[in-house]
């Protein structure tokens, strides 16, 4: 074992986990670690999910699993993968496997015991390395030397990579902004060009999936022109780029948000964007949002302001701001920063009063009630939001008085 052994490493930075991956070695001695662990060891990033693979079908790792006392869920069997929990951490194991058939979008595979036919059907060089108990690190398709310097490349040819599940066009820009450096793999790029379309078979979930990571992933402006020049984009996002706006916020120093970052982007119906891509409700909503009319401009009285804040989110102001500051003159500055920070210390008023208040006071219930809070809450917005229970107790009794007819 040598010092550049993921091993190493991650019994240096991560004993614990260390600890739980030798418990199961103890119990799966070929089994061996996978994927993205292996890569983000070999080159110093932390690791995340801890996942291994196994020559030993799935029924046979749970029951060693099961002699042993470990608790194992059958989280997707048809896929060959089981989940170990020790102490609540979760290690997926799946049995080694090749594929039978595929159709750019579900692969039917067939359990192996030839590790570099597993690895061959993985989809970039520095994601089809393994790494065995002893430290060994088994690359069959030259992922170090990829990983040292800088290249994403498909695992053989890109094309039938690509064929095989279209989703690795996203996942290729994805990886390349994060490992990659330099010009992107030309094989890779050219295929991506000639097979752009087969984003239009994929569900529109993983498609989001993949663009949300992006977007907050590193090198975003080099990303997003990769791919508008191969095409990808327009399959993504048919509904029109805003590439200028996007690259004015992102030079303002706008948080690193997703949505955020989409909105700008988007040169479309954001709405329409949200349904496509089925966004999450929460998304969605946000996503709208960011068109709003109501924008927060800096030298505004805090009056307005807090108008503003009665009527909107804190954060849709805010990414409004955002917008706004990259439409008008797409860098930082001080003004909007002081903006931002203002409206961020202002608590968000709430109308004091209610319809119980008026039905209390003496009006029948019904829709006068609903036009004399109107006024009022009018009248309260109009004087800044900084009336109080009492204050807006005594103008209701005028209100009342002027609509009582109608009430």
């Amino acid at each position: 074992m040598t010092v550049d052994s993921p091993l190493v490493r991650l019994r240096r930075d991560m004993p614990d986990v260390a600890r739980q991956l030798d418990t199961l070695w103890a119990i799966v001695p070929d089994a061996r670690l996978v994927g993205g662990a292996v890569r983000d060891l070999l080159c110093g990033r932390t690791a995340t999910d801890m996942d291994l693979a196994s020559p030993h079908t799935p029924e046979e790792v749970m029951e060693r699993l099961g002699h042993a006392g470990i608790k194992v869920v059958p989280t997707g069997l048809a896929h060959g993968t089981v989940t170990a929990v020790l102490d609540g951490r979760p290690f997926e194991i799946t049995t080694l496997r090749r594929d039978e058939e595929t159709d750019g979008r579900h692969a039917t595979v067939a359990w192996t015991h030839d590790w570099r036919e597993d690895a061959a059907r993985r989809d970039f060089t520095i994601n089809a390395m393994s790494c065995d108990r002893a430290g060994v690190v088994h690359d069959a398709f030259n992922g170090q030397a990829d990983l040292a310097a800088g290249c994403v490349r498909f695992v053989g040819d890109a094309r039938q990579r690509i064929t095989e599940d279209a989703l690795r066009i996203l996942r290729f820009f994805r990886f390349q902004a994060r490992y990659g450096r330099g010009r992107p793999d030309a094989a890779a790029m050219a295929a991506i060009t000639d097979l752009a379309a087969l984003i239009d078979r994929l569900s529109v979930e993983r498609v989001w999936s993949e663009l949300r990571r992006i977007l907050v992933g590193p090198n975003v402006m080099e990303t997003l022109e990769q791919m508008q020049a191969s095409g990808v984009l327009d399959h993504v996002l048919p509904e029109g780029c805003d590439m200028v706006r996007v690259g004015r916020l992102l030079a303002c120093g706008a948080p690193a948000d997703a949505v955020l970052r989409l909105a700008s982007l988007v040169a479309g119906d954001v709405r329409a964007v949200a349904r496509r891509l089925k966004l999450s409700r929460a998304d969605g909503t946000a996503l709208a949002q960011t068109r709003g009319d109501a924008v927060p401009l800096p030298g505004m009285d805090a009056g307005t302001l807090a108008r503003l804040l009665a009527d909107h989110a804190l954060r849709d102001l805010l990414w409004r701001t955002w917008l706004c500051q990259a439409d008008r003159i797409g860098r930082p500055d001080m003004q909007w920063d002081a903006l931002r920070h203002r409206l961020e210390k202002m608590p968000r008023p709430v109308f004091p009063l209610t319809g119980r208040d008026l039905v209390a006071a003496g009006c029948a219930p019904g829709v006068g009630v609903g036009r004399a809070l109107a006024e009022m809450r009018q009248w309260w917005l109009d004087n800044g939001c900084v009336a109080d229970h009492a204050a807006c107790l005594r103008h209701m009794h005028d209100v009342l008085r002027q609509v009582g007819h109608n009430l």
